[in-house]
């Protein structure tokens, strides 16, 4: 009978136990999950009213690539391995529910990293205030309609995202970062690279972070080893394509978009091979950005090469025309930067680089799909290829487009407080916030000195941008002294008659002296906290 109660007596207690930690739990994360779970429900009613992918330029390109299996000469070729990946469930509706996951979790890491950050410094009894604000500062990841769009693009710049946020994450999870993750954050940053080919300066940005945080030697050695597997692999399968081994044939190309901004052919005087490339005299569309003029135009130079932009010289030629423009009328190069830096922070949304352009970055009104499209569609996804819009859902979808997403000064808000945060962390280079800070305004920064401004460039940057702002909040713990507490002195000695010759000879050892191998000034350190708190 006292077995049977005690058994009772234990069940129970378990209970208690398991009752206590989910309301513990339901208080610390309890808004965010309401907050998640209405993201999860605006995407799921895009998947109702959109039920076919949306298609900008590039998205038969990367098509191609997964029907094929073969990269592209024009750009990494990482997204199209993720679609052929998913080959074969021969489903857009599974590519777009992926992405829309991808999405998701890009949240959830947002605010994982930022929650984690508050938490060791509030007090005990504020269980619920490390949650609060870090749903606070995802809202905009999780919400923000065009980046929602941006998933249902067959485009590579929401796997991109969730690559590179993800490779932050392992970096930023402990200060003193072991070997393996290390190599995972290499793996992480070098598919983010080879998605889009903004990853590759972004990865240096990380490893002087992580120099600065004084993540290791061998977390460095391992990210940098396994950063360089992936690259390796990927140039000999391009090599063994297009024979060269490279990323791609046109890097120099996107910078030559760039320069013709500014480029005076009577200041840099180009060789006669490299002046087709010249844009003097030539007349201008106002409504058409010049670098996509320059490229893409009826009187682009790259028309009078054989193969246009594929010949084998256009690269080069077009990299020497780019480089002198930089070199000769560097001051114009950097007014461009600027110019187009600051546009990621006005108000409106206006037609740049063209209207066509920005009108793919918005759900549609209706639904079509071209032959060129219909060439790669259906081959890959079958009957889901079909371009449908389902009504009421898709005008709800739209009007909450016209409503819900993050404009210019907002963003402009969250790194004003990210770079706070890094000037305030001055005596410890920035902290925790330098690495979000940083690769924040890389992202806004690199595009508008090597390609040219687009509004899908600024999506990426969002969800680092209130990382930063969200770790600023953050305080650092208070660590209690143990009070010293006098050893009583013996007026007598015992002293050891007999002396072993093979005893080991122990140094004293100053008070309050302890190993501190393994410690972890983490923001997770419970036990700090909880001391401080006594």
């Amino acid at each position: 009978m006292s077995d049977s109660a005690t058994t009772v007596g234990a069940d129970r207690g378990r209970l208690f136990g398991i009752a206590r930690g989910g309301g513990r739990f339901l208080l610390a994360h309890g808004l965010f999950l309401v907050v998640l779970g209405g993201s999860i429900a605006v995407r799921w009613v895009v998947m109702l009213g959109y039920p076919s992918p949306l298609w900008f330029g590039d998205s038969p390109t990367y098509l191609d690539g997964a029907l094929k299996f073969e990269p592209a000469r024009l750009r990494p070729s990482g997204y199209s391995v993720f679609l052929w990946l998913l080959k074969p469930f021969h489903s857009f509706t599974v590519v777009l529910s992926v992405q829309h996951a991808l999405g998701v979790l890009t949240g959830v890491m947002v605010y994982a990293l930022v929650w984690r950050g508050l938490r060791a410094g509030w007090p005990r009894w504020w269980t619920w205030a490390p949650g609060a604000l870090a749903t606070l500062v995802t809202v905009p990841v999780l919400y923000d309609a065009y980046q929602i769009e941006l998933e249902h693009l067959l485009m590579s710049d929401g796997l991109f995202t969730f690559l590179l946020v993800a490779g932050i994450t392992v970096v930023m999870w402990r200060r003193r970062m072991s070997w393996w993750t290390g190599a995972l954050a290499g793996l992480l940053l070098a598919f983010s690279a080879l998605v889009r080919s903004i990853g590759l300066p972004l990865l240096l940005v990380v490893l002087l972070c992580m120099l600065i945080r004084r993540a290791g030697w061998r977390a460095m050695a391992a990210t940098v080893v396994t950063a360089a597997i992936p690259f390796v692999v990927y140039m000999s399968w391009f090599q063994e394509a297009h024979g060269k081994f490279a990323l791609t044939t046109t890097d120099k190309v996107w910078l030559y978009g760039r320069t013709v901004d500014f480029a005076d052919c009577s200041i840099i005087k180009p060789r006669p091979e490299v002046a087709i490339f010249c844009r003097d005299g030539l007349p201008r569309d106002p409504d058409v950005a010049p670098a996509f003029q320059a490229l893409w135009g009826w009187n682009s130079g790259f028309k009078q090469l054989p193969g246009k932009m594929y010949n084998p010289d256009a690269n080069k030629l077009a990299g020497e025309f780019a480089m002198a423009a930089i070199t000769k009328q560097p001051g114009d190069y950097v007014a461009v930067i600027w110019r187009d830096t600051i546009r990621s922070f006005e108000w409106d949304r206006t037609y740049y680089p063209t209207r066509g352009t920005v009108e793919q970055y918005e759900f549609p009104v209706g639904a079509s799909l071209t032959s060129w499209q219909a060439m790669y569609a259906y081959p890959y996804g079958g009957e889901t290829s079909d371009a449908r819009v389902v009504e009421p859902h898709g005008a709800w979808v739209r009007d909450y487009q016209d409503r819900f997403f993050m404009r210019g000064p907002y963003l402009g808000a969250l790194m004003a407080v990210g770079l706070l945060g890094v000037l305030v962390r001055a005596r410890r280079l920035g902290g925790d916030v330098l690495l979000p800070f940083g690769v924040s305004l890389a992202l806004l920064v690199v595009p508008a000195a090597t390609a040219d401004f687009d509004y899908r460039y600024i999506l990426p940057a969002i969800p680092f941008a209130a990382l930063a702002a969200g770790l600023t909040l953050a305080r650092r713990p208070r660590t209690a002294v143990a009070p010293v507490v006098p050893k009583p002195v013996s007026l007598i000695k015992p002293v050891s008659l007999i002396k072993r010759k093979d005893a080991p000879v122990v140094p004293p050892q100053a008070d309050g002296e302890a190993d501190d191998e393994g410690m972890d000034d983490d923001a997770d350190d419970e036990p700090s906290r909880q001391n401080a708190e006594t």
